[in-house]
């Protein structure tokens, strides 16, 4: 049995390119004891991927050039030497990108279908499932009646806390890039209003949308729009910093906002928000996403490209701003 598999070949000084990865096939070997194999069937694409192949220490160790890529996927079990696993079980762990996964069994998660999809657990209940709903409620600690902007808001996570704002009584504004994409955030995700930040100023705009400031910003993405929102804040307003994908590209050169000082002003916080931190609540947290999907009052949305060949190009997606929802790669 061949297993297709991609390898970090070289660090990005940039962007990711074609050549930053190696696609390459070996043969499958067979389980040893307390090890599972895994027909990997869909694969999470995450801008966090960006500072996991870049030579910086973060949460995690960098992926060494020359390692299987990390990524976290789903798949089949088909094969098991591990007494928890049997033939046939849909499991979820970090499997890395590669069509089969053959490893120790610790860190692997039984999925049950029954309440969603496979897929769904590496998005509306997987991480990013748990960032929107940890970051807009514990680290945002979000009241009814705020007023809540969410960048990226077409995105992975920001898409979900769009709705999960507007479920918990918030106004909500989304900013995304292009009509389509803000035309979605307010039609089919449910924002108040949504701000085009390729054709529209974004001061001027808050203004019109949030006049009495910002109780809650969700930030997707750093950089200039980061400084913006913190202009407009209001009193004890709360900044959950979630990403930052429009400096991935440029980790060696990012620089903190110009105008922090103004949380001061504001009695403001600005906290970082790390899924870990709530590990003892994620059962509970999945209970209710999957509750709130059942019964319609959010939904999840992926959008799914096929073909580990592709990889390289799904990643760059999420830096051109082309995916919508969730990204994912069928193998």
């Amino acid at each position: 049995m061949k297993n297709t598999l991609v390898r970090l070949a070289k660090r990005p000084e940039a962007e990711i390119e074609e050549d930053t990865f190696e696609i390459e096939q070996t043969a499958a070997r067979l389980p040893d004891d307390g090890e599972i194999q895994v027909a990997i069937e869909y694969i999470s694409i995450d801008p966090t991927m960006r500072t996991w192949v870049a030579d910086i220490e973060s949460y995690v160790p960098p992926v060494a050039v020359g390692d299987v890529m990390r990524a976290g996927a789903v798949g089949d079990v088909t094969g098991s030497r591990h007494p928890e696993f049997k033939v046939g079980d849909k499991v979820h762990g970090m499997f890395g990108v590669q069509s089969i996964y053959t490893g120790p069994a610790e860190r692997v998660t039984m999925l049950d279908t029954h309440v969603a999809p496979a897929q769904d657990y590496l998005g509306g209940l997987g991480g990013t499932g748990l960032a929107a709903y940890f970051g807009i409620l514990k680290v945002g600690a979000l009241a009814q009646g705020e007023t809540v902007v969410v960048s990226a808001a077409a995105g992975a996570v920001g898409h979900l806390v769009v709705q999960i704002g507007k479920l918990k009584g918030a106004r909500v504004v989304g900013i995304a890039g292009g009509t389509e994409k803000c035309r979605r955030v307010v039609e089919v995700f449910g924002a108040d209003a949504c701000i085009d930040y390729k054709s529209e100023d974004l001061s001027e705009k808050l203004k019109q949308f949030c006049p009495d400031g910002v109780d809650v910003y969700f930030d997707n993405v750093g950089g200039k729009t980061l400084e913006t929102l913190i202009d407009h804040l209001a009193m004890r307003a709360r900044i959950v910093i979630s990403g930052a994908i429009s400096k991935y590209n440029e980790l060696d050169s990012v620089r903190g906002p110009r105008n922090y000082l103004n949380l001061i002003g504001k009695g403001a916080r600005m906290e970082g928000l790390l899924n870990m931190h709530w590990v003892a609540e994620f059962d509970e947290a999945r209970q209710e996403l999957a509750t709130w999907a059942h019964e319609g009052r959010i939904k999840f949305h992926n959008q799914i490209e096929h073909g580990l060949e592709n990889f390289p190009t799904t990643l760059g997606m999420l830096f051109s701003g082309q995916n919508v929802g969730k990204l994912l790669l069928k193998v």
